[in-house]
């Protein structure tokens, strides 16, 4: 797996619902991330433990651990002091809750090139 360290940095898409999760990779690609997705909690939980993303976009209803659990664990975890995390969610009200903790808070439907642009943008920060 590429991590952050590579010649465009590492995006990690955790989203247990497919079809977004395609469309979160495709515009995070074309926002020029290398990508690498977790379709549950314990998976994302898994590869953020070897893995040093740039930027996360983390759903927060997931099967297993929750995103508000993977969000704490993002923020406290040394290796990953710098990630950017998008929370992408269709509660606000718990979105509200975490934004203080998060990036950017996108409340489902989220388009395509609203992800792909934000995303550019936070890329442009990262060089």
């Amino acid at each position: 797996m590429t991590d952050a360290k590579a010649s465009n940095p590492l995006a990690l898409i955790v989203e247990d619902d497919e079809k977004l999760s395609v469309i979160f990779t495709q515009a995070v690609k074309q926002a020029a991330f290398e990508t690498d997705t977790a379709r549950d909690g314990r998976e994302a939980q898994e590869k953020l433990s070897r893995l040093t993303p740039a930027l996360v976009v983390l759903d927060l209803h997931l099967p297993d651990i929750s995103g508000a659990t993977i969000l704490r664990e993002i923020r406290k975890t040394p290796h990953l002091a710098k990630v950017q995390v998008i929370l992408a969610t269709a509660d606000p009200a718990m979105a509200d809750s975490l934004e203080g903790q998060s990036d950017l808070v996108l409340i489902k439907p989220v388009s395509f090139t609203q992800l792909r642009d934000l995303a550019a943008r936070l890329r442009t920060q990262m060089v």
